[in-house]
């Protein structure tokens, strides 16, 4: 499984189901399978960040990026998810696709800091609320967590207009942070306050490293 092309990773990962009833609270937007792909690719193939790895994936909603960790040869992948009913579909992909070593958690991940978590994970991986609405800072809240669990790498979305802060940050964190591409993520509408059918947003992929002292 480790050495999946990108193409056929994209096509697994288009197997998906994703949210039914998407909830705005919660930022509920799925990672669409393109980008899932390329991330979980370049993870492997750049970085050998997954292949026999234990993964972590961080607000892991209906299981993408997990089940593209376990696809490319992840040694186990643990996704945490506060909502029931994503935990619920994340369990069912996994179960209609027979993957092993894959499972969700159900948890709030801003109470993952000093649990038994703690430095458990050679990677850990995740799309992050963006942090609109109500929600602002969320996804560096999400990121200082991550770099709290993970001891080798995080890769992690954020909007591009915030590269700048999320580069100072990092840096007290104690995080050597890079920007492996510059994405334009699609948006479909899914929620009635949208107005257009889809948007496109300017968004980093990153790679943050780990600090070994």
């Amino acid at each position: 499984m480790a050495r999946l092309k990108l193409k056929k990773l994209e096509e697994y990962l288009q197997g998906v189901d994703g949210f039914e009833q998407p909830k705005i609270l919660l930022e509920q937007y799925p990672t669409p399978p393109h980008i899932a792909a390329c991330m979980i690719h370049h993870m492997q193939s750049q970085h050998k960040d997954i292949e026999g790895k234990l993964v972590g994936d961080l607000g892991c909603g209906c299981g993408m990026l997990s089940i593209g960790a376990t696809f490319m040869g992840a040694q186990l992948t643990v996704g945490f998810e506060l909502d029931g009913d994503a935990v619920d579909t994340f369990r069912g992909n996994v179960q209609d696709m027979e993957l092993p070593n894959v499972d969700c958690v159900r948890s709030d991940v801003l109470q993952l800091a000093g649990s038994k978590w703690e430095k458990t994970f050679d990677t850990v991986v995740m799309n992050p609320p963006f942090g609109t609405k109500h929600n602002a800072g969320m996804d560096m809240r999400f990121l200082e967590i991550a770099l709290k669990l993970a001891t080798g790498a995080v890769y992690s979305l954020h909007k591009t207009s915030t590269r700048a802060y999320i580069e100072k940050k990092a840096l007290e964190w104690g995080a050597r942070a890079s920007v492996v591409a510059e994405l334009r993520y699609n948006i479909d509408a899914s929620y009635k306050f949208h107005k257009q059918k889809s948007k496109d947003i300017e968004v980093d992929f990153w790679r943050f490293e780990i600090s070994k002292n």
